[in-house]
């Protein structure tokens, strides 16, 4: 399994925006850091070969020298583009051939099985979508880059953008499966709810943080 993780560097005031708005720009980027290292850590524990599409310089993150620790083996890349569903084709072709299941750092919570059953629609289907709650995406994976190009005009982050995704798909004559369902942390109401349904993760430990006004 190859892993294609598409972040932003945890830097205050550069993510998690909606969330630095309520709780303050430092606190959500402690937020992202800890979504961040719940992710690259289940493509870890799937055994999976990482590839990291990095906006932003570790550097000036939060937690930036654990998050470089933990991406010891994987290839970074930069991200490239004005849209970001243009980043997300050039992305893929950065991650190169081959099998790809494609995540961001929304899901702090994915499992070994739920990317496991994300690789596994693969093999009937040329991608394989995984919806968000929101409308959006959590996951999309693909047999080869190529398929990827038939979303680079797609508008990304509505609450249409999955089925305008799967449209985009299809019109191209890919073959489509979908995945379970998944929530994306972009709200304050998105986070409680992540952090309570999954207390072990880091994600949760830094929202508990939060509630306490610590972000450690």
């Amino acid at each position: 399994m190859k892993v294609l993780v598409v972040a932003k560097a945890p830097v205050a005031g550069q993510v998690k925006t909606r969330l630095g708005a309520r709780i303050g720009a430092q606190r959500a980027a402690a937020l992202a850091a800890a979504a961040l290292l719940d992710t690259i850590h289940a493509c870890r524990d799937a055994g999976a070969q990482g590839h990291l599409s990095l906006s932003g310089d570790l550097r000036d993150a939060v937690d930036g020298e654990a998050i470089s620790a933990a991406l010891e083996g994987w290839a970074i890349s930069p991200q490239r583009g004005d849209t970001f569903a243009e980043r997300l084709v050039h992305a893929h072709a950065d991650a190169g051939p081959g099998p790809v299941v494609q995540i961001g750092m929304d899901t702090p919570h994915v499992t070994v099985a739920a990317l496991t059953a994300v690789t596994d629609g693969l093999t009937d289907h040329d991608a394989v979508l995984g919806p968000a709650a929101d409308g959006g995406w959590w996951a999309l994976a693909r047999r080869d880059p190529d398929v990827v190009r038939d979303v680079a005009q797609v508008r990304m982050s509505t609450r249409n953008t999955c089925t305008d995704t799967r449209r985009a798909l299809e019109r191209a004559c890919r073959t489509v499966g979908i995945a379970p369902t998944m929530t994306d942390v972009d709200t304050l109401a998105d986070a409680e709810l992540v952090a309570a349904l999954f207390p072990d993760t880091r994600f949760a430990r830094a929202w508990r943080g939060v509630s306490t006004g610590s972000t450690r």
